[in-house]
């Protein structure tokens, strides 16, 4: 007879990735690694309303598997996905968890859901994996994409999935790819006939500071002494602290519009940065901006959600300054 202790938190692993990256393959792969006399559970996410992976999945003893069907756990209603991991955790008292989200999800607020306090005694979250597919990488129509960066942004392991059949753009992207996520400090695992094991993800999870707030110049209105509200809805500003770095990062309405020649001066202007990450409606269209210490690049792009700017520092500043000038830059009406 299993024996479980009621406040044993159950080692939890998110395995992203963007559409076809490989995730299911890789999480095949690692409860094919399951100690016989222990039970592992799987939550599945899929954004339409037929379950497929599921069935891809080992119909074996030892493995109990939940799809959650229709939307996204990571971004949608937080209750369908609160009831069904409770469901799963109490009628299973699983020994490990593996949830993979739709690869429309955005797994960072899926961590952030999952790292609350009221889930502390029931899971322990492990290191989040994201898996991207690199003999993909050479597809800037893939790669370039703001969901794909925000999945990359997230993880603290990416796994290469068939790394076997890498050609040589592939190489230079995913050499380009590391540097531009080095500030990020995260393991980079490549799966091709070498398979992943276990012991290479199941390392602790890190946690990020993050503070998302009103806008620098909102802020000075309120009270001294009072704290500042934390905010979900644009516009906003949010710095997030890991690893002796600080990424400061802007997000603000799509229909703001900004004027192009002084927000490239303001940005080329900036000193003492790693990286400089971009997305404006200006008066010139879209313009998206790619900075590194040894290349400004910036090019026209296709309509975005909204506008952002994330910069990476190693030190701590004054945002204000910034916040101010980059408002300056605003030319539609207010």
């Amino acid at each position: 007879m299993k024996l479980i202790s009621p406040t044993q938190a159950v080692p939890t692993h998110i395995i992203s990735g963007f559409l076809g990256a490989g995730k299911t393959t890789l999480l095949k792969h690692l409860l094919s690694q399951k100690p016989e006399n222990e039970v592992w559970a799987v939550l599945m996410n899929e954004f339409g309303q037929i379950g497929v992976d599921q069935q891809m999945l080992p119909q074996t003893q030892g493995y109990q598997v939940k799809e959650l069907l229709g939307g996204c756990l990571c971004c949608s209603s937080q209750l369908p996905m609160q009831i069904a991991l409770s469901r799963l955790l109490s009628e299973t008292k699983p020994d490990r968890l593996f949830i993979e989200p739709t690869g429309l999800g955005h797994p960072a607020q899926l961590l952030e859901q999952l790292t609350e306090p009221h889930w502390q005694q029931s899971i322990a979250m492990r290191a989040l994996v994201t898996v991207v597919d690199g003999s993909r990488l050479h597809d800037a129509n893939w790669s370039k994409q703001n969901l794909y960066a925000d999945q990359l942004k997230a993880a603290q392991i990416i796994v290469v999935s068939h790394a076997d059949t890498m050609d040589f753009a592939d190489e230079q992207a995913l050499a380009a790819l590391k540097i531009e996520y080095q500030a990020y400090q995260q393991s980079w695992l490549m799966s091709g006939k070498e398979q992943i094991s276990l012991q290479q993800i199941d390392q602790p999870y890190i946690g990020t500071e993050r503070k998302i707030q009103p806008l620098l110049k909102i802020q000075k209105t309120f009270p001294s002494g009072q704290s500042q509200p934390e905010i979900k809805q644009l516009p906003y500003h949010y710095v997030e602290t890991t690893q002796g770095y600080s990424v400061a990062g802007w997000k603000l309405p799509k229909r703001w519009q900004f004027d192009f020649y002084p927000l490239l001066d303001l940005l080329c202007e900036q000193k003492n940065w790693l990286r400089i990450k971009g997305i404006f409606n200006t008066n010139q269209g879209w313009k998206t901006f790619n900075f590194n210490p040894q290349q400004f690049n910036y090019q026209s792009s296709e309509e975005g959600i909204d506008n952002r700017i994330e910069i990476i520092v190693q030190d701590q500043r004054d945002w204000l300054v910034f916040e101010t000038a980059l408002m300056n830059c605003r030319i539609d009406q207010q």
